[in-house]
């Protein structure tokens, strides 16, 4: 192949085999959110069973972030050489593996080894398909898409929450697991029929590097927002959320996975939104980089008061602030669409580096500082307030430098339009 050119991809014969592409990916990033929130609503279960500690819950559930993270850049090499397909479908199969050890592990350490395998087998179940679709689809499509595939993912997390709390005195925690991975299997069989294959790569564009990636103002300008209120979000979403409302709340187990589900199901029909609504924006001339610089602050503000409620604040008020974070998401198709098409599968997995990474230090954290907070004489409701008070902190210092660097980005281009 000579040098710049782009690696050819088949494409899906129309709407019909297009809607099965989709729905293929989909099912696995599905399961892949059930298995990164599920760890929210087994909580109670775990630190009854096994004794642990805020600090310990929060690395059990950040050791799937952690290995998320961790093949984030050798995953955006071998999806541009390799193809979403051919990618996908090894990784899922670590997936498989790491679940079926979580279903055998008898202590905590081989739990938190069996979880990181879990998110290094599921690290590509939406850097695939976006990449797909950044190769096969428009700009408005892919925007499009790129909601529904989160939509998704937020229906895997109201799985996660009331369903498995119901299906827990059938099957407990660790028959989940042997049927997550029965499932992962059934979605790799459906990967290797419908999506498209693509020739492996024998080259890089030129200036492909992750070095370039990471110097590209877009990427300069998002790259806190991606660490601290994507990152922050997951975290909360997908576990700290539940433990607020049991500790600080004072919620039972059962009251906590009915607002889990609650969270989830807003977070759903918010992503499912944003679907509807970002063809017409971007036809309108509105951009995902104004949406963010606009409305985040919401967000913000919505954090602050929840910290401000303390027992008072509870599954409505962390829906609401998940639904009015949503607008961060908008940030990874905007940024991917910043390179070019052969850069897709780096750039994508670059950003989404840093926003697993950001819910490995987000999680884990929040659980230090609860610790730190607790063993300097706080009552557990006060360390749980001052915790996210930091994080509140930390997330308002991301925006601001989104909105700094987002106002030098369109000054360049204004001096650099034609006269």
């Amino acid at each position: 192949m000579t040098p710049g050119r782009q690696p050819a991809v088949t494409t899906p014969a129309g709407l019909g085999q297009a809607v099965a592409v989709v729905l293929a990916f989909a099912f696995a990033y599905f399961l892949s959110a059930l298995l990164r929130a599920v760890t929210a609503t087994l909580a109670p279960a775990f630190s009854a069973e096994l004794d642990l500690q805020p600090s310990d819950l929060g690395l059990l559930a950040g050791a799937y972030f952690l290995g998320f993270a961790a093949m984030q850049l050798p995953l955006g090499r071998a999806l541009d050489r390799f193809g979403a397909r051919r990618v996908q479908l090894a990784l899922l199969s670590v997936a498989v593996v790491g679940c079926m050890a979580f279903a055998y592990a008898a202590s905590l350490w081989p739990l938190i080894a069996a979880r990181l395998l879990i998110g290094m087998g599921v690290a590509a179940c939406l850097m695939a398909p976006l990449t797909c679709y950044r190769q096969i689809f428009d700009t408005s499509t892919q925007l499009r898409l790129n909601s529904w595939m989160l939509m998704t993912g937020s229906l895997g997390m109201v799985a996660s929450t009331l369903p498995v709390q119901l299906a827990l005195p059938y099957v407990g925690w660790r028959g989940l697991f042997v049927g997550l991975a029965a499932m992962l299997l059934l979605a790799m069989l459906f990967i290797a029929w419908q999506t498209p294959r693509a020739p492996p790569a024998t080259d890089a564009q030129p200036g492909g590097r992750y070095r370039d990636i990471a110097r590209h103002p877009s990427f300069v300008a998002t790259a806190p927002l991606a660490f601290f209120n994507y990152g922050g979000l997951i975290a909360v979403q997908s576990l700290w959320a539940g433990p607020w409302m049991t500790q600080v709340g004072g919620r039972t187990a059962l009251q906590a996975a009915q607002g889990l589900f609650a969270i989830n199901l807003s977070m759903l029909c918010a992503f499912m939104l944003w679907g509807m609504l970002m063809p017409r924006l971007v036809r309108a001339g509105i951009k995902p980089m104004q949406l963010i610089a606009w409305g985040l602050p919401a967000s913000l503000l919505m954090l602050a008061l929840i910290v401000a409620s303390g027992s008072e604040a509870g599954a409505s008020h962390w829906a609401l602030w998940c639904v009015l974070s949503t607008l961060v998401s908008l940030s990874q198709p905007a940024v991917a669409l910043a390179f070019p098409t052969a850069w897709a599968g780096r750039a994508l997995s670059a950003f989404n580096l840093l926003i697993f990474a950001g819910v490995f230090c987000v999680q884990w954290g929040i659980g230090l500082a609860i610790d730190a907070l607790v063993a300097a004489g706080w009552d557990p409701g006060a360390s749980y307030r001052g915790a996210f008070a930091l994080f509140c902190l930390c997330c308002v210092l991301a925006h601001l430098w989104f909105v700094l660097r987002w106002r030098r980005m369109l000054i360049i281009e204004r001096d650099a339009a034609p006269r």
